[in-house]
């Protein structure tokens, strides 16, 4: 069998609001997405798919990796951790397969985006420019549903530019979660969040396109998701379910049957080991997803729960952890002395979490006067409460919007058991570094603020061909035959994302001897996640440098 194009769509902040899920999510019919309606029905749905953690950098390096955020050190909000030596990023096992692998041109994967990832990490990136023949492995992430759309007009408004008046909502008119109150200002930012996800369908349109154009559409494995859940408080940043449920379409001609659908919980960190298997290449023993499809399409057994967690948010401090089956999420708050919506620089100045904040001052000033308050509903005020339950659970067929702890009810008493035990084992079994100090994870990653450095990989001339050997554990070694230059500068988002530092340089994986023109010359560098790179190696046919 011929190995499979794999073609990643993703978005930002988004739950399963697009036609696909209407019926399954709420108010999932509110955007026009004919694209991805389109998608779903020649591909498969994944019911109810999650996130491993309620925010963008934990969990994208999940779904980069196979792997539990707390079990290697990338579940705060956002870090440079230091995986085990065994983690890579999911795309550098397809390049050394000999696919050409691109990223256009998110990262925010946790570590420092290094050259043995990608073959073109760009705001640039595309499968068009891979050799040809050969396969590829293409990612694109869209930041038109992201937060900062939402809340900024000029933002919004270039967002949505080619959006026509069918397509955009009323504020008057759009439904609200019993779990935000009814002003103007949650109005104007449900409505704009609903205008951006008929936008982005427009962009993924746009890209499916070009895959028709270039007659790929029969040979590419092609992927939806979102990376966690809406932009909105108890959404973002919360370990509740609409953090973490998140859309997950799959399409694959010849392979997956058109307009089929899969009921069970699902992980977003079983995506690289899927990809993997389909693929043809072997999964790696330490990721922690599971294959979701063989090499031939059939659907193989997800895991029977759904984890994921909630650390700290820039400067806010937090611990929870959840799990979730076919019908229930269990919450263990880690910090119940502490609100859900401790005060957080970046979003305490979007309008909703702005406004939420005044609706509570208000209350406040009623109880000056000794009144009870009643701005907001005591599950509208429960975002800001203090104390907040230890252990949280719903049942989410019934409540889909969590309006309803059954911590305490002793019909669900063997429930809450049940799932209480199943986390403990999780965190047990691969572990919990969200438990320790950051402080002192973060020394141990980097004794004295010093970063280890990557080892300079050991190079040897045979018979011609340069031959190169990693001696740090876990590294990977690239090379080039472009000399150094000025390097590009980053912008404040790709600093702290982890974005490669544009070095107009075009490095190549290493996966066996080298051979150059006799002129030529080349620079071999080690990388390892989380390491400082390597001294760079130059050798020529005279020798080594």
């Amino acid at each position: 069998m011929n190995q499979p194009n794999i073609l990643w769509i993703s978005t930002h902040d988004i739950n399963p609001h697009i036609g696909p899920y209407a019926g399954l999510w709420p108010d999932a019919d509110q955007s026009p997405t004919p694209h991805l309606d389109a998608l779903a029905q020649s591909g498969m749905r994944f019911d109810q798919a999650f996130a491993a953690a309620p925010v963008c950098a934990p969990s994208r390096s999940a779904i980069m990796t196979g792997c539990y955020p707390t079990a290697i050190g990338t579940m705060h909000m956002r870090t440079k951790a230091v995986p085990p030596a065994s983690v890579r990023l999911v795309s550098e096992y397809f390049r050394e397969a000999g696919y050409y692998t691109s990223n256009n041109w998110f990262t925010d994967f946790q570590v420092k985006t290094p050259p043995t990832a990608f073959d073109d990490c760009s705001p640039h990136a595309h499968w068009r420019d891979r050799p040809e023949g050969a396969p590829f492995f293409a990612s694109f992430h869209s930041l038109l549903t992201h937060e900062s759309r939402i809340y900024g007009d000029d933002a919004y408004e270039a967002a949505t530019r080619t959006l026509g008046d069918e397509q955009r909502h009323d504020p008057a008119t759009v439904p609200l979660p019993p779990y935000h109150p009814d002003t103007p200002t949650f109005r104007q930012a449900w409505a704009r969040y609903f205008d951006l996800v008929a936008a982005m369908d427009e962009w993924v349109g746009g890209i499916l396109d070009q895959l028709d154009e270039d007659g790929l559409a029969e040979d590419t494995l092609v992927v939806f998701w979102s990376d966690h859940g809406a932009s909105f408080p108890r959404a973002k940043r919360w370990a509740n379910e609409a953090g973490v449920r998140v859309p997950l379409i799959a399409r694959w001609p010849g392979r997956i049957q058109p307009g089929t659908s899969r009921a069970e919980v699902v992980q977003m960190l079983d995506l690289a080991p899927t990809i993997l298997e389909v693929a043809g290449i072997e999964v790696p023993e330490h990721m922690h997803g599971r294959p979701l499809l063989s090499p031939t399409g059939e659907a193989l057994p997800a895991a029977p729960y759904a984890y994921a967690g909630r650390d700290r948010m820039d400067a806010t401090d937090d611990t929870v952890r959840t799990i979730r089956d076919e019908r229930y999420r269990y919450i263990l708050n880690l910090h119940p002395d502490r609100p859900g919506m401790q005060y957080n620089y970046y979003p305490d100045h979007l309008g909703t979490w702005s406004d939420l904040r005044r609706l509570r001052h208000e209350e406040g000033d009623m109880l000056t006067q000794g009144q009870n308050p009643d701005i907001l509903t005591e599950l509208q005020r429960s975002m800001m409460s203090v104390p907040r339950p230890a252990e949280e659970l719903y049942d989410i067929v019934e409540d889909p919007h969590e309006t309803r702890n059954l911590a305490d009810d002793p019909v669900h008493e063997a429930t809450k058991q049940r799932l209480s035990r199943a986390l403990q084992d999780w965190r047990d079994e691969y572990g919990d570094l969200g438990a320790i100090p950051e402080s002192e994870l973060i020394e141990r990653w980097r004794p004295g603020g010093v970063s280890p450095q990557t080892d300079a990989p050991v190079v040897t001339i045979d018979s011609g061909a340069f031959v190169a050997t990693a001696t740090t554990e876990g590294a990977s070694i690239a090379w080039t035959i472009d000399p150094p230059g000025p390097l590009g500068d980053l912008s404040d988002i790709e600093l702290a994302s982890g974005s490669p530092v544009p070095d107009g340089r075009r490095w190549h994986l290493y996966t066996g001897p080298v051979t150059v023109a006799e002129n030529e010359s080349a620079w071999f560098g080690a990388w390892r996640l989380g390491y400082a790179p390597s001294d760079h190696v130059l050798v020529t046919r005279e020798g080594i440098r």
